[in-house]
């Protein structure tokens, strides 16, 4: 594997706070900082006030999220408004006369924001729905070989995630997430979205102000060496071999890992969980 093109080392966490008019002001009027924050953080109020998710499916949210579950009291009431905002801010579109409840909904809330706990809701800007089949999905798209020749192609998904366009979702895999060790279909595709900030999916997100490109590179290019390695003399993997399809399917399916299964992973690829660790700004181990 080649090592993961970096798309820029900015900090997105304070890139996403504003827009660009508002960066201006920033600039030149430091108090009208201040000001975009209180109007954001009073919208924030009276959606959490106006829109509340009820305790009881609440709690049963966390019953069936593990990584939820695992999380602090602090951590969970934050998760919490984060689901109302998700909620709120993007439309869950279950499809092919699949029904989701409210507790369904909440669950899929609070799958997907685990990843943006200490990031924030800014960091899924730029997209606005989440389609739900009620079992894996076949797209069917047709490819060009290097011959020229055109093929359709009919892979069975758990998910799917466009650039700027929805995250698709199989509701069944969603279901099935915890009898499967490390697996998280919601956090993978999420992940997806994160790692796509800089346009393409290549396995590189956008990294905190702090974080070294050559560093991440280094960690997952060693990593994927590893792995492959390890395959080759048919040895079980520490994670899902599908992370070896590209270097976007291997940051992934390691942030899968490093919220489903945060001990192996650190076992068994130390530096890639400290990256990951660095990264989405949690120790969920």
């Amino acid at each position: 594997m080649p090592p993961a093109r970096p798309g820029g080392a900015s900090d997105p966490g304070s890139l996403r706070k504003c827009t660009s008019a508002q960066m201006l002001l920033a600039l030149r009027f430091p108090q009208h900082v201040a000001m975009f924050d209180k109007i954001r953080n009073w919208r924030v109020r009276r959606i959490v006030a106006r829109r509340p998710i009820v305790e009881s499916l609440w709690r049963d949210a966390l019953r069936r999220c593990a990584p939820a579950r695992r999380l602090g009291a602090s951590d969970q009431a934050t998760l919490r408004v984060l689901a109302t905002l998700f909620l709120e801010s993007k439309s869950l579109e279950p499809t092919k006369g699949l029904h989701l409840d409210d507790a369904d909904r909440v669950l899929l809330a609070a799958h997907a924001c685990v990843p943006i706990l200490k990031l924030g809701l800014d960091w899924y800007d730029g997209w606005h729905s989440v389609i739900v089949y009620p079992d894996a999905f076949i797209p069917r798209r047709q490819q060009m070989d290097s011959a020229g020749v055109v093929h359709q192609t009919s892979t069975v998904m758990a998910g799917e995630a466009w650039g700027r366009g929805p995250v698709i979702v199989s509701w069944a895999d969603v279901l099935n997430g915890e009898k499967k060790p490390g697996h998280n279909v919601v956090i993978h595709e999420m992940a997806h979205k994160l790692d796509m900030l800089n346009g393409d999916a290549n396995g590189f997100p956008p990294l905190h102000r702090r974080m070294d490109r050559r560093v991440w590179s280094k960690v997952f290019s060693s990593a994927w060496d590893q792995l492959k390695e390890e395959q080759r003399n048919g040895d079980e993997l520490p994670i899902d071999p599908y992370a070896l399809e590209s270097p976007a399917e291997f940051f992934a399916v390691a942030s899968e890992q490093f919220f489903e299964g945060p001990a192996t992973l650190r076992q068994h690829l130390p530096d890639v969980y400290r990256q990951l660790e660095q990264f989405y700004r949690q120790h969920p181990f």
